[in-house]
């Protein structure tokens, strides 16, 4: 048998894809809790998660998300990691910037902890892809997209999409405008 380049590519990421999200699961927590969701989207449904970030890009004009859905559209999968809005019930943490866990909870802001336990997790996936030499870029904008398409359980306030790539040269390098996809066709 032989396997061609593509084959070994999207193998590659699919694989280290998975190992990312388990990474990310396992991370260190400052709480203790499991407030990490992970996802992993290929396919069609990366179609739809790019197609969600040019609408994006539109309503809003805010012309990141159309620039990203480019690196979406030229990636073999992105891994999604997100934390729940859960509160920990602290009487006296302020860490938050808020008296206690219910103040925080009522004025729609989110846990310390939560949010942290998110960075960790995104730095343990994407040394994961380092390590296995896969091309990747944490992404604010795939991360909104996803959440707006529902892609991730009902529960998760916070997201932050990865892209991964094979390539001679890393397509989350040189982002400049010739790296938006075009959108007058639509």
């Amino acid at each position: 048998m032989i396997r061609n380049m593509d084959e070994i590519k999207k193998d590659a990421i699919i694989t280290t894809a998975d190992m990312m999200a388990a990474a990310a699961l396992t991370a260190p927590k400052g709480s203790g809790k499991d407030t990490i969701r992970t996802a992993i989207i290929t396919g069609e449904d990366k179609d739809r998660l790019r197609d969600k970030m040019l609408k994006l890009g539109g309503q809003t004009g805010q012309a990141i998300f159309s620039r990203d859905a480019g690196n979406v559209d030229n990636s073999v999968a992105v891994v999604l990691i997100g934390c729940t809005g859960t509160y920990f019930g602290l009487g006296m943490c302020g860490m938050c910037g808020f008296e206690n866990c219910g103040t925080c909870r009522n004025a729609g802001a989110r846990c310390v902890f939560t949010v942290t336990d998110l960075g960790i997790a995104v730095g343990s996936a994407v040394s994961v892809a380092a390590d296995h030499r896969i091309d990747n870029r944490v992404m604010y904008s795939v991360g909104r997209a996803a959440l707006k398409a529902g892609m991730m359980p009902d529960d998760v306030a916070i997201c932050y999409g990865i892209p991964l790539s094979i390539s001679s040269k890393s397509i989350f390098f040189d982002r400049g405008p010739g790296a938006v996809i075009n959108t007058d066709s639509e």
